[in-house]
């Protein structure tokens, strides 16, 4: 397994907390990855260097570490512009891979797109993110001896990889719209059906619910982006039918391209007559967890859809108990379950539920509930066919 070494910036846009925050979740997409993260660097500066994105003391201690601890990967949480790429390859030697956030999640979708359309999605958005950095790959002319014509030969490669990049986009989009026609003939098909999407953070356990309310074995695992490929299954409650789509997990910070390339897949967000909004309830960071899927939804044009919030992994929830003395502020960290329960279902108008989905606590009242919001639906659709229930 690769080391690697993880990088972040307290600027005036985030505290230390959120950095802290956003590298143990870039140490989370590393270890899905395959690496294992051995250090965490940290610098507070008003706005990324332009040059090294650290500062010169900074990148220089990197450089030192990962030299005497073998590391072969050192990523940064935010997206680095094809000079700071070149710059830092420099002062690295090339001995250490430079990865930022964008390259990760690229690298891991890569590694999970199973069918057609998501390694074609992929490809497209990995295309996309390498086109304005193809000139960092052709810094070694400059290491060439210097004499009449060595410029333009580099200069004339990369216009031409361009042209080959540019035209590969063309054709990976062609595919993409002709296998977006053919989900469109099919989600036309199962139009006459009421269609629930499962939404959420990644893990959140969107597939492990799947898995229960649809009784299949669809992929789940406790890593980022354990399943990239939309599922559609029919589920029955109480004689009542109804499609349920297990999409691809959000994630701050995802890069455009990826959600551009799935914008067919996000369609089926879209065009969703109720969402079942998943939330780890385990994790310290749902409630920003939550603020990055809504905001995700205004982005596709689905923050208007009918929705049930559903806190998930109850049986996984821990917190930290004040003393009576300790006269800190409270915090998220310090509430009970209990706490949460009645401050979550008092704060919005959604429905609410706590459960597990992987251990089954109150999975029948979850249950209920959706039957309860699916059947409205359905009665409003097809109001001369409440026979069925």
């Amino acid at each position: 397994m690769e080391k690697a070494v993880l990088v972040g910036l307290v600027t005036f846009e985030s505290s230390e907390e959120q950095t802290n925050e956003y590298l143990e979740e870039l140490a989370f997409l590393a270890k899905t990855a395959g690496a294992k993260p051995i250090k965490k660097f940290i610098q507070k500066l008003s706005k990324p260097d332009k040059n090294t994105f650290l500062g010169k003391g900074k990148i220089e201690e990197v450089y030192y570490f990962a030299k005497s601890n073998d590391v072969s990967i050192i990523i940064f949480d935010d997206d680095l512009s094809p000079t700071q790429i070149r710059n830092i390859e420099k002062i690295f030697n090339e001995k250490s891979k430079i990865l930022d956030r964008s390259n990760l999640i690229l690298d891991i979708f890569a590694n999970r797109a199973k069918t057609a359309q998501a390694r074609t999605q992929v490809e497209l958005a990995q295309y996309q993110y390498l086109l304005p950095r193809l000139t960092r790959m052709w810094t070694h002319l400059e290491r060439q001896k210097g004499g009449i014509g060595m410029r333009g030969p580099g200069e004339t490669q990369i216009e031409t990889d361009r042209r080959i990049i540019k035209d590969k986009i063309s054709l990976l989009k062609k595919q993409l719209k002709k296998i977006e026609k053919q989900s469109i003939t099919r989600r036309k098909a199962r139009k006459h059906l009421i269609r629930v999407a499962l939404i959420g953070y990644t893990n959140a356990g969107k597939s492990t619910l799947m898995n229960q309310l649809a009784k299949s074995e669809v992929f789940a695992e406790d890593k980022l982006f354990a399943t990239l490929d939309t599922t559609v299954r029919k589920v029955v409650i109480d004689n009542l039918p109804f499609l349920l789509t297990d999409t691809v997990g959000f994630i701050r910070k995802l890069p455009h391209q990826l959600i551009e390339s799935f914008k067919s897949t996000l369609d089926e967000v879209v065009e969703a007559d109720f969402l079942i909004h998943l939330v780890d309830i385990s994790n310290q960071n749902f409630e920003d967890h939550i603020n990055v899927v809504n905001k995700t939804l205004v982005d596709i044009g689905a923050s208007n859809k009918p929705t049930m919030l559903v806190f998930n992994k109850i049986d996984q929830y821990t917190f930290e108990k004040k003393d009576e003395d300790d006269l800190t502020p409270i915090t998220s960290k310090n509430f009970s379950l209990e706490d949460l329960q009645k401050s979550w279902i008092s704060k919005i108008e959604n429905k609410t539920i706590f459960i597990s989905a992987l251990k089954k606590e109150f999975y029948n009242e979850f249950k209920t509930l959706l039957y309860g919001e699916v059947k409205k639906l359905h009665e409003k659709r097809y109001p001369y066919n409440n026979f069925l229930y």
